[in-house]
């Protein structure tokens, strides 16, 4: 029996690989089970490379639009 687990929610505390900026996309590796974290910029950077490799991509950029909304009320 496999038990499916719910992702955390990325934090502020999560960092881009590439840049050190907050980072809104986890990518689980197939292969080796390990995990890369981007922001939304590297994420789609890096996305036709990384998609067909990847477990898991968890995609968190909508928070983005999320933020600039409640910002604007």
């Amino acid at each position: 029996m496999t038990t499916a687990v719910a992702p955390r929610e990325l934090t502020a505390m999560d960092r881009c690989d590439r840049c050190g900026a907050q980072a809104y996309v986890r990518v689980v590796l197939a292969s080796s089970g390990g995990e890369l974290l981007f922001c939304g910029h590297h994420a789609r950077q890096h996305e036709p490379q990384l998609r067909s490799k990847a477990s898991e991509w968890q995609d968190e950029t909508g928070r983005l639009t999320e933020k600039a909304g409640a910002n604007a009320e």
